[in-house]
């Protein structure tokens, strides 16, 4: 995304990140180390969409806690699948992913100030 575009409502940016990893994985070479890393990367890259859902109706701010905990490791291991794309690198993936670990990082950022302002907001 431009700087200009960046859009700031987490639910679309995550569902936006998830189409990108999906992109990414049907992009990668059908080998079986490919398929290995892809697999992987489209259960850690897409959870985090779906996680942030249930993180919305959590039932208390422990719940909230949690849920955005989990967002925030499935984001950690795409950023090592993604890094392991672009060592590899698969040619035809490595500028989408590229993108995709920026945004993964400044996802990531995201999640783990969420998490320590609820965390000091349980404490009050």
């Amino acid at each position: 995304m431009e700087p200009k575009e960046r859009k700031f409502d987490i639910e679309d940016r995550l569902i936006d990140f998830a189409i990108l990893i999906a992109d990414i994985v049907e992009a990668l070479p059908n080998t079986k180390a490919a398929n290995h890393i892809g697999g992987q990367m489209i259960r850690s890259g897409c959870s985090p969409a779906l996680n942030y859902g249930e993180a919305q109706e959590a039932e208390s701010k422990k719940d909230f806690i949690h849920k955005m905990g989990i967002c925030r490791k499935e984001l950690r291991e795409t950023k090592i699948a993604l890094k392991i794309i672009i060592k590899r690198p698969y040619k035809l993936v490595v500028s989408k992913s590229e993108k995709a670990l920026s945004e993964c990082l400044e996802l990531l950022a995201i999640f783990s100030k969420s998490i320590e302002t609820a965390k000091k907001n349980l404490r009050h």
